[in-house]
């Protein structure tokens, strides 16, 4: 067993048991978490002891809230980008291996689960969501582009839900995240203790999967899906200026308030990161599985760590808390026509494998 102030560590039972343990952040991921847990898992990977991961946050808020983006901030202001790219590509590296652990790996994604731990939980083999399950990439907020796999996950959301999610950075009910594919099961927040009792005991039916179906319950229909019509009229449109005009256009014939609502926010977020975003999700569409998702989000959030609308995102989100960020260039109208392409393209010096 293994305590450090940022994960717990542990086996047991045949149990390999991660905890994300920085309950006052809602466990954000820092660099030297994303380390400890590939250092894990690693030496989990071939070990006669484990035969299962279950992953979970501390204290009672959430899985985990993201990456601490005030880190990003800080090296964007001191210029430090390399800090940021080293962080990133260990992080996503993480990601893809979850994603091909050889053995069942277990997420339970009970309260806030964003960004960060998206790509944490979002990857695993069973992901578990409960009645207090808050699902979101909110990084067009902070001027930043959806990554750990995010694009991957999104892109194969139905209809355009997932362009939806990414571009207004909108949240997700644990029903919700069933329909979009974020989640496979809902298990009640109570019985959490006893789902984790039961993983230890090994009990009759055997499998984790199915002993997770013994827990599992039938949640609240998702709302997100009852907006599958205006979502996928309105999303479809190739730019972002051309899904606003749709939305206005809906919200005033129909009196929708929430797609008035879904044009405000894509109105206040940064014209660079909605564009950006929009492009890379249809890209993500094409491409043959996670890695190359990854890769194409390595080499957009590269380009765009570069960009002053990310220190301006976190500097109006997270440090000033003034929810007033000055967009650079400030309006869609003001893009250079080839900016998409430029992050899409941005060339890399190392590799993600």
């Amino acid at each position: 067993m293994s305590e450090t102030a940022e994960v717990s560590i542990r086996v047991h039972d045949g149990i390999g048991h991660l905890t994300l343990n920085r309950p006052e952040a809602l466990n954000a991921l820092t660099h030297s978490m994303v380390l400890l847990l590939t250092e894990a898992l690693t030496a989990w990977r071939d070990s006669s002891e484990v035969s299962l991961v279950v992953l979970d946050g501390a204290g009672d808020r959430g899985l985990c809230a993201g990456g601490d983006v005030r880190v990003l901030y800080d090296n964007a202001v001191s210029g430090d980008t390399a800090a940021s790219l080293a962080f990133l590509r260990d992080e996503y590296r993480l990601n893809a291996m979850i994603a091909e652990y050889p053995k069942p790996f277990v997420a339970i994604m009970d309260g806030v689960t964003m960004g960060g731990g998206i790509g944490l939980a979002g990857h695993a083999s069973i992901r578990v969501v409960t009645e207090r399950s808050k699902l979101a990439m909110p990084e067009t907020r902070i001027g930043f582009c959806p990554d750990v796999g995010g694009t991957w996950l999104l892109a194969r959301a139905p209809g355009e839900l997932g362009t939806y999610l990414a571009l207004s950075s909108a949240t997700m009910s644990g029903s919700d995240a069933l329909v979009l594919g974020f989640a496979d099961y809902f298990v009640p927040s109570r019985l959490l203790p006893h789902l984790l009792l039961a993983f230890a005991e090994r009990a009759d039916p055997g499998s984790p999967s199915e002993i997770v179906l013994l827990f599992d319950e039938t949640p609240e229909p998702s709302e997100l899906s009852l907006r599958r019509d205006w979502v996928d009229a309105c999303f479809s449109a190739d730019t972002v200026s051309e899904i606003i005009a749709r939305l206005d256009d809906y919200a005033a014939t129909h009196s929708s308030e929430e797609a008035r609502a879904a044009a405000d926010a894509l109105v206040s977020l940064s014209p660079t990161a909605v564009t950006v975003t929009l492009a890379a999700l249809r890209e993500a569409r094409g491409l043959p599985g996670l890695r190359a998702a990854l890769e194409l989000e390595h080499r957009v959030c590269a380009w765009l760590l570069d960009q002053p609308d990310l220190r301006e995102g976190i500097r109006a989100q997270i440090i000033d808390k003034d929810r007033s960020p000055r967009w650079n260039p400030a309006r869609l109208d003001l893009l250079s026509p080839d900016l998409a392409a430029r992050a899409l393209q941005h060339p890399v010096t190392d590799p993600l494998w």
